[in-house]
């Protein structure tokens, strides 16, 4: 095992290989070293770089596209079992996300692309996948105690269940238990604020800014009466 494998498996994800990168993490792990090394060393220093590829136009949305659905793979099928054998807790230090693409919409390449820059960036995420109804949303934040819960949609025939979500939430007298953090193709800031939401991000590269920044300072929107 190379004394550089944090840079191989970096390498491997910037060449767009998910073969490659599986085989670099399944050699990292046979070699003894632990999934949260890799996770730490590699896997997020990686997308932190995909991330400042994109913000520089190196990288495209394909790109992301591409490295966010093998790097999802490899925390499914590799880190985040390992993590378990070592006793280890998914990383949530950042807080913990509900996120899924609204009722009705079958379209997930995008929010899985968010989900895997969040579980990187030190946040615990909870995936519902994709069609997911207002109910499951509120149940799961409840459940797990969620900071934020964030809601994708990308048509626009499906893009008023992110207000649907918001409006059951005041309905219960939840609204201010939870950070809303919305975005897709037809949603924009103007939406985000009509609607009450906490924020919105164009992407998943802002996405992870966003979610710090309103875990820190709170809504970026003021929230609708």
């Amino acid at each position: 095992m190379s004394n550089n494998w944090d840079n191989e498996i970096i390498e491997a994800m910037m060449s767009l290989d998910e073969d490659s990168l599986i085989n670099k993490v399944e050699s990292a792990l046979s070699h003894g070293i632990s999934a949260l090394e890799i996770l730490r060393k590699a896997v997020t220093k990686g997308m932190q770089i995909v991330g400042e590829k994109y913000e520089t136009g190196e990288f495209f949305l394909m790109h992301l596209m591409v490295i966010g659905e093998a790097v999802k793979n490899v925390m499914d099928k590799l880190l985040l079992p390992a993590l378990k054998k070592e006793g280890i807790k998914e990383s949530n230090s950042e807080g913990t996300v509900i996120i899924g693409t609204v009722e009705g919409d079958i379209h997930d390449i995008g929010k899985n692309i968010v989900a895997s820059m969040l579980l990187t960036a030190g946040f615990k995420v909870i995936d519902l996948g994709k069609d997911v109804s207002c109910e499951l949303f509120i149940q799961k934040a409840v459940e797990n105690n969620a900071d934020i819960i964030g809601v994708s949609a990308l048509l626009s025939t499906t893009m008023i269940g992110q207000k649907k979500l918001i409006e059951e939430l005041k309905k219960r007298n939840l609204r201010d238990r939870f950070k809303i953090l919305i975005g897709g193709a037809p949603t924009s800031p103007a939406w985000a604020e009509e609607i009450g939401a906490d924020g919105y991000a164009k992407d998943a590269v802002e996405a992870v800014k966003v979610a710090k920044l309103i875990l820190k300072n709170g809504e970026i929107f003021e929230k609708k009466v």
